[in-house]
């Protein structure tokens, strides 16, 4: 879409909505979006353009963690993180604990306890995911991302080892 398609967009929903997103946007389209839309804010890392609310909205129950494999994995998921946050969820962020260096994720397995759902986000070989899912006792929600050298084949190679997991309560 044109920063002019996205602002219409944006005006009609503002209407009617608290939270308006658009995702996916550049740093030169959000310029466009926002001088139209002063309101709006641009969340760089995560690509999202968005109106929030005047007022919070209230806090919903529950404790979402999101963890990255790599630094590569960032955008997927800041844009997981920052949907969360507008729609009112509190966030912990775990960058980095993928299984390369399973030190890291093992000294925040605290994170990992006390967490009620857990969003991992993972290149390469994609096999973060059912590392996790074997630690929680909550949902995991697998996401594979384009990252990667190698044979990671654009995200394929992390999708079907997700896919393949024999971890439970994988989604």
């Amino acid at each position: 879409k044109t920063a002019m398609q996205i602002v219409e967009i944006m005006k009609v929903m503002e209407a009617r909505h608290p939270v308006v997103m658009a995702t996916r946007v550049s740093a030169e389209k959000s310029a466009e979006i926002q001088a139209a839309l002063p309101q709006a804010t641009y969340f760089e890392v995560a690509r999202i353009c968005a109106i929030q609310p005047s007022v919070p909205l209230a806090i919903r129950p529950g404790k979402l963690s999101i963890l990255t494999a790599g630094t590569a994995d960032l955008p997927v998921a800041e844009e997981a993180a920052v949907t969360a946050e507008l729609c009112g969820f509190q966030v912990t962020r775990l960058w980095d604990v993928g299984v390369a260096g399973i030190h890291r994720l093992l000294s925040n397995r605290h994170v990992i306890d006390q967490s009620d759902v857990l969003i991992v986000a993972a290149g390469m070989e994609g096999a973060l995911p059912s590392v996790v899912a074997g630690l929680a006792d909550c949902p995991v929600v697998a996401v594979p991302t384009s990252v990667g050298y190698g044979a990671s084949f654009n995200g394929l190679a992390p999708l079907l080892t997700m896919l393949n997991s024999c971890a439970t309560g994988i989604g």
